[in-house]
């Protein structure tokens, strides 16, 4: 009977044992910095200029309550409100020079989700939000005289892209069917109106009293107009995202900065200046009485949060301003509690940001492409984030 051999079979593992060099690693990393970087890029937008909106506006109350004719910080002889004061206004120049240096970047490599912001009804409001912080860190400049040549220059250039878009938004919201202010009007829509008015102060501050004039009437007419429109409830106010709630405190923001503007140009604080700040004051108290109003927008923090702080600051800028000018009891407590309230709600944001840094350097959608604010919010799960 022959024997059956069963054929050995070989088994052969190689074990790799190298160790990628340290050049490798280092091409690798390189190679994930551009990722990073257009990740960063294509979540930006607009409405990250709020951060900085508040940084300047907070410099400004700063730099008011320690002027030397305010009495607010009269009962403080040392130089730590001076020092704090600096450090803000150099924190809020950096951040919105890195800011404006990111968002010129998304220009150059996501050109299209720009124009796709720029045509967003809620979107092309926050394009004036970096003129905005320009001119508010122009006017709470530490040493820099209004009537200076390069405060001149330096005013014309930041309102000249504001004079731009009210060319072209408040044009298409009379001419323009589709984009008729019954429908495109929105609480960010005020942001326009703020610009006009922070542009007013800088114009007032200058001795520019006939361009301050026309600023001022061109953002106060619009504001009459935008107000209404939203106090009617009609179509454009009823698609507003849930999360973008904080924006309602900007109802208070522009009377508060009217009052600031017709003070500068008016050159003291009259009757017209009290009536806006009460007009705000009584805003600011119908908006706090409705807590449930903002409840859902506050279970996740994002960016729109900042919308809660430089309204606060144009309140206690005007108030700041009102106490000057009554000088009794009230006008001073008043002071007090905004201040301290403005004090607070940005330091709490400003953690809040540095806590969930993460979180607001997630890519977004881009802006919807519709025709129409109904469109553009079915497409756009961006307005979250706005």
């Amino acid at each position: 009977m022959a024997s059956l051999e069963t054929p050995k079979q070989e088994v052969h593992i190689k074990i790799d044992d190298s160790i990628p060099s340290t050049k490798e690693i280092n091409t690798d990393l390189d190679d994930a910095k551009p990722i990073v970087l257009m990740s960063v890029l294509s979540s930006l937008h607009a409405g990250y200029f709020r951060i900085s909106l508040s940084l300047c506006s907070q410099a400004l109350l700063w730099k008011i309550m320690i002027a030397p004719d305010s009495s607010s910080m009269s009962h403080m002889h040392s130089n730590l409100p001076s020092m704090a004061f600096h450090l803000l206004w150099y924190l809020a120049l950096a951040t919105q020079a890195s800011l404006c240096f990111l968002y010129a970047l998304k220009c150059y490599f996501f050109f299209d989700m720009v124009k796709e912001e720029f045509s967003h009804f809620i979107g092309v409001n926050y394009l004036y939000a970096p003129s905005i912080s320009w001119l508010i860190l122009l006017q709470s400049a530490p040493k820099l005289e209004p009537q200076s040549v390069l405060y001149q220059a330096l005013f014309s250039v930041f309102a000249i892209p504001v004079l731009t878009l009210d060319t072209k938004l408040y044009g298409q919201w009379f001419t323009t069917e589709k984009r008729f202010l019954s429908m495109m009007a929105n609480p960010a829509s005020q942001v326009s109106v703020i610009a006009n008015l922070v542009a007013a102060r800088g114009a007032a501050e200058m001795g520019w009293r006939e361009c301050a004039l026309c600023l001022f009437s061109l953002g106060m007419v619009h504001y009459l107009v935008i107000f209404v429109t939203l106090y009617q409830r009609l179509p454009g106010g009823n698609n507003f995202p849930t999360k973008l709630r904080p924006v309602f405190f900007l109802f208070f923001a522009a009377p508060a900065m009217a009052s600031l503007s017709w003070s500068s140009i008016s050159g003291t604080f009259d009757n017209l200046a009290k009536m806006l700040f009460f007009l705000s004051l009584f805003i600011f108290m119908s908006l706090v009485c409705r807590p449930n109003l903002f409840k859902k927008s506050m279970k996740r923090f994002n960016v729109a949060w900042w919308a809660y702080s430089f309204p606060i600051t144009f309140l206690a800028l005007v108030s700041v301003q009102y106490a000057q000018e009554v000088k009794d009891q009230v006008a001073s407590g008043l002071m007090l509690v905004f201040s301290s309230i403005s004090v607070l709600i940005f330091l709490g944001v400003m953690i809040l940001t540095a806590a969930n840094s993460n979180r607001l350097l997630r890519p977004d959608p881009v802006f919807g492409s519709g025709t129409g604010p109904k469109d553009q919010l079915k497409s756009s799960p961006f307005n979250a984030t706005l």
